[in-house]
């Protein structure tokens, strides 16, 4: 390790260690909170399947991030004020969310061609107002591209303090009404059997999914916020098939994610946030992808070459007890030495034990 990484590597810890001054902290702190709403309430539109709707309500925001900038310019305030900019998200987003809804219901186009539909027009119209607006002979629309791919190291400390706070509040929210949206998630027509409002329960659901969306667009993007919503709560199923920790572990992952990728973001301001959040966040999909105990590839692969194993140690087996001379391969070989650890066959010898005979019976009535 050079001097030059190892310093690096110093940086990195004093910035998650919270030494990286006062600002800083306050930064990954609020995009902690964030990316565990964004956990939390992502698990529900996966179990929902409805995980596609917020690639919409993301790039349904642009237009609406525009607008806020030219209302806010117009009343005489900064442009990039965060509020005015986040109440245009929510009302572009909003807006993106109700007309697909409203073409899928009303139209024979299918949800995936209403969301492709919407999202295109709106992003399209959000391009084109964001064209105009570097137009304009004024200097504050410096840096407003920074909502497309997120950035944290420009972030004010009221900004991050309004983040953390509807993090909080949304977090709250989305306990509250978690055995509600879990039950439409499993099994709606038993909710609305019970006489509940599956539709005004969809709307909670989409109400958080969208204000997730929109107080991500300054630590994420527009652009990638998406993956905030999708990517922890993916990585977290492969862990547990139990609603409350598959809860627990997608908010966790999303915590890492933005925690980790905000540091990084920090020691390279020059990096997007968003793109560093998103590849964090992605890590944690690979590592689960691979080693989670029950559903990941390597636990898959092993389960695999264990029923291999087994499957050909019973085909020995069988053909000892038949007589039948077993062909030299080392498949066979390890079926034999299978048969011989476990006690079925004699270790010196060919001839099956008592305990192997009695395991052919249970074969045989078995089929």
């Amino acid at each position: 390790m050079t001097d030059l990484q190892f310093k690096l590597f110093q940086d990195l810890l004093g910035i998650l260690g919270l030494q990286g001054g006062y600002n800083t902290s306050l930064v990954l702190i609020g995009s902690a909170l964030l990316g565990a709403v964004s956990g939390l309430v992502g698990s529900f539109s996966l179990l929902r399947k409805r995980a596609l709707i917020a690639d919409a309500v993301s790039h349904a925001t642009l237009p609406g991030l525009v607008l806020g900038f030219l209302v806010a310019i117009a009343l005489g305030f900064d442009g990039k004020s965060l509020p005015f900019l986040l109440i245009g998200s929510a009302v572009s987003g909003l807006l993106g969310v109700l007309m697909v809804q409203w073409i899928r219901d009303n139209t024979r186009l299918p949800e995936d061609s209403a969301i492709g539909t919407v999202l295109s027009s709106f992003f399209g119209l959000g391009v084109v107002l964001l064209s105009y607006v570097q137009t304009l002979k004024n200097g504050s629309q410096a840096g407003l591209e920074d909502f497309l791919l997120g950035s944290t190291a420009s972030m004010l400390r009221s900004e991050a303090e309004l983040i953390a706070v509807i993090a909080l509040l949304l977090s709250i929210l989305a306990l509250a009404f978690r055995k509600e949206m879990a039950l439409v998630c499993f099994d709606a027509g038993f909710a609305q059997a019970l006489g509940w409002s599956v539709k005004r329960i969809d709307l909670i659901m989409m109400g958080l999914l969208l204000t997730v969306m929109v107080i991500g667009l300054k630590s994420v993007g527009l652009i990638l916020v998406i993956a905030l919503v999708i990517i922890p709560p993916v990585a977290a199923r492969f862990w547990s098939d139990r609603l409350s920790t598959m809860l627990i572990l997608s908010s966790l992952f999303g915590a890492l994610s933005c925690y980790l990728g905000a540091a990084l973001s920090a020691l390279a301001p020059d990096i997007p946030s968003g793109a560093t959040i998103v590849l964090t966040a992605s890590s944690f999909f690979v590592l689960s992808l691979v080693f989670a105990p029950q559903n990941g590839v390597l636990a898959a692969a092993l389960r695999f070459t264990a029923f291999r194993i087994r499957l050909c140690s019973d085909q020995v087996l069988s053909e000892l007890n038949k007589g039948e001379p077993v062909p030299d391969s080392l498949t066979k070989a390890i079926g034999l030495y299978q048969l011989r650890s476990r006690g079925l066959v004699a270790p010196l010898s060919m001839e099956i034990t008592r305990e192997g005979h009695h395991y052919l019976a249970s074969l045989q009535e078995e089929n």
